[in-house]
């Protein structure tokens, strides 16, 4: 029946579980956290708890789906690290539990890596080496890809990601969480060279946010009369809720503009000191379409081979985590029992 692997993904809001067999996808489940809208974000012990709800019925129907039984399946994966710990600790005891109660391998897997190969799941795949570019609420990295089994980050983010700074821009113009797809949805009728947002001067293949969410703060405080504090710019609450009512598609068009182009030329520059042409995108912001347009332009400027996951692929999800535990267990990295979570692993 070849090599099955049941993945079960939980490292944040989304309880997760997939089968693949021989590289294949045949069940990817995702049961969401609707709770966490009320607060403005995630809230650790909310999900936790949420995970323990859901994870038997996402995994008893990932298995139906695939038409697969439990005793069918050879090996399970689970998200070992980062995430929230509470969320990590939930799927891990519960694939450990699987895994010693049926004496099946076990395999751990780093989310992010799993982002990356996400772009190995469906035709066509980029061939190795190729580089990714992957972009989340926590992460912003820029990762060569030697094998499946051989990843290296060779550009990341020195301070804030720009998922986040996605999110914390839609605070800023008062947009309901999570922000991100809603300033994506409203930058497709705006201009997104109305207003002019800093690009920082970072060296290497590194990224920094957080100068710019600071220049986003002060343009919006100060009514757009300028990205630097001063008194003299100061308005009043009322000034710039009039503004950004007046301005919001051009606002949101402009500050996506602005992340996207920071993104890409990094991107471009690894491509020049690497030599790789082959150029993937992955992470949830990698659903962002202005994103996935301007990355396809950039590849048919610069002659990339271009690669970017299917939506159900690009947010957190368990099907990313099942191929990647699917090259794991060719590869024979399998873990044991006394694998830890990790809120923060290094790769």
């Amino acid at each position: 029946m070849g090599i099955s692997i049941l993945a079960i993904e939980s490292s944040c809001d989304e309880t997760s579980a997939a089968v693949c067999v021989d590289g294949k996808i045949l069940s990817n489940i995702i049961a969401e956290q609707k709770v966490h809208e009320q607060y403005g974000g995630v809230v650790p012990e909310l999900a936790s708890r949420a995970h323990m709800q859901h994870i038997i019925p996402v995994v008893d129907k990932a298995l139906k789906d695939a038409g697969y039984g439990i005793q069918d399946i050879n090996a399970i994966a689970f998200t070992q690290s980062p995430g929230l710990i509470g969320s990590l600790l939930v799927g891990a005891e519960f694939a450990k539990s699987l895994a010693l109660s049926l004496n099946k391998p076990l395999i751990a897997v780093h989310h992010m890596q799993a982002h990356v190969l996400a772009n190995l799941i469906d035709d066509p795949k980029p061939s190795f080496p190729f580089l990714c570019l992957t972009v989340s609420g926590g992460h912003t990295q820029i990762v060569l890809c030697n094998s499946p089994t051989d990843l290296k980050v060779i550009g990341e983010t020195i301070d804030d990601a720009a998922g986040e700074a996605f999110d914390k821009s839609a605070k800023l113009l008062g947009l309901p969480y999570p922000g991100g797809p809603l300033i994506d949805k409203l930058a497709k009728d705006g201009d997104p060279l109305r207003f002019k947002f800093p690009e920082p001067n970072i060296p290497d293949l590194n990224f920094s946010f957080s100068g710019l969410k600071t220049s986003i703060l002060y343009f919006l405080r100060n009514a757009g009369k300028s990205n630097l504090y001063k008194e003299e710019f100061a308005a009043s609450e009322e000034e710039r809720e009039q503004f950004i009512k007046e301005n919001l598609p051009d606002i949101c068009a402009s500050i996506q503009e602005r992340i996207i182009t920071i993104l890409l030329n990094k991107l471009k520059k690894a491509s020049l000191e690497t030599g790789i042409n082959d150029m993937c995108i992955a992470g949830g912001v990698s659903a962002n379409s202005g994103l996935r347009k301007a990355f396809l332009q950039m590849g048919k400027k610069y002659h990339w081979n271009t690669f970017i996951p299917a939506f159900e692929y690009c947010t957190d999800n368990a099907g990313m985590i099942a191929i990647t535990g699917y090259y794991k267990y060719l590869a024979g990295q399998f873990a044991d029992l006394s694998v830890t979570s990790s809120a923060r692993a290094e790769w």
